[in-house]
């Protein structure tokens, strides 16, 4: 992995006109920023225009909060909603996972992170089961256990909530975890929240999906990465894979094919989150990968 440096990195969706690039270009050239990466989309339907540029922060004349008052008003001129996000070469995004008792997510994420691909601390492991307790001792990752039922599920979300907020996450992972998360929890955590789901949505929705796809004689399955809202399985989708599959495949084959597709999906989708290469706009996003 490249040696970090401290970079801005600039999220900006706005009507679209002429001229924005080189604007916001200029914008950074004159006060002495270096453009690492800059990619931009027009949605033609829509009129929209959609930016992500970063830039060397060394020798930049503004500092993070001067940047942000400083730019303000080129924001307000195209009517744009924007975020300049600052990254420091000793910052990290403080992550929670939130599992029950599949583990080939969890395992996928923790992989990965020893492999140095997250640019992340995973801080804590929060589950409805003890099943993975071992596994996040392995890792020496705190494990925090929150038994679930009808009558105390409100009551334990608070108490992950208020758990998540002392650890100051800022982003929560959802690698299986088989609950659906209350309105207060999702509000607390704006397009913050990465859903893997096991089927390519919007097929295949809720409960049993692999299932579902036996029955339709299906012959390709997938998974979806998605941020979640408080319309199930109905979240801004981040990423997707299909895999084929034919009249030989039992529904266990399926399953076991699925299982990989979850693994790589949600791992792709956390990355890109984890890189600021997501603009979420109404239901759908923009990636810039």
């Amino acid at each position: 992995m490249p040696e970090k440096t401290n970079t801005a990195t600039l999220l900006l969706s706005c009507p679209d006109h002429r001229g924005l690039v080189a604007r916001i270009a200029q914008f950074i050239f004159t006060h002495g920023g270096n453009i690492i990466d800059l990619d931009e989309h027009v949605d033609t339907n829509e009129g929209l225009f959609f930016l992500r540029v970063s830039w060397d922060m060394e020798g930049f004349a503004l500092s993070g909060e001067e940047v942000c008052n400083a730019f303000q008003p080129m924001g307000d001129e195209f009517q744009a909603q924007w975020i300049i996000k600052l990254s420091h070469a000793h910052d990290q995004r403080r992550l929670a996972i939130l599992v029950s008792k599949y583990d080939h997510c969890l395992q996928e994420i923790l992989w990965r992170h020893g492999l140095g691909e997250f640019d992340a601390d995973i801080a804590l492991i929060i589950s409805n089961h003890p099943d993975l307790k071992p596994l996040a001792d392995q890792h020496r990752i705190p494990f925090h256990l929150f038994p679930i039922t009808k009558e105390n599920k409100m009551q334990q979300e608070q108490k992950e909530l208020s758990l998540l907020k002392n650890e100051n996450i800022d982003t929560v992972i959802l690698a299986r975890y088989m609950q659906v998360l209350s309105p207060s929890f999702v509000q607390a955590y704006p397009n913050g929240i990465i859903n893997i789901h096991h089927s390519f949505l919007p097929a295949f929705m809720g409960g049993n999906p692999y299932k579902q796809a036996y029955e339709r004689g299906v012959k390709i399955i997938g998974a979806t990465s998605h941020y979640v809202t408080d319309n199930l399985d109905e979240g801004p989708i981040i990423e997707q894979d299909i895999i084929r599959i034919s009249h030989k495949d039992a529904l266990d084959d399926l399953i076991r094919k699925g299982r990989d597709l979850e693994r790589w999906v949600l791992a792709r989708g956390l990355r890109l989150h984890l890189q600021d290469r997501i603009l979420v706009y109404g239901n759908k996003t923009v990636v810039f990968d």
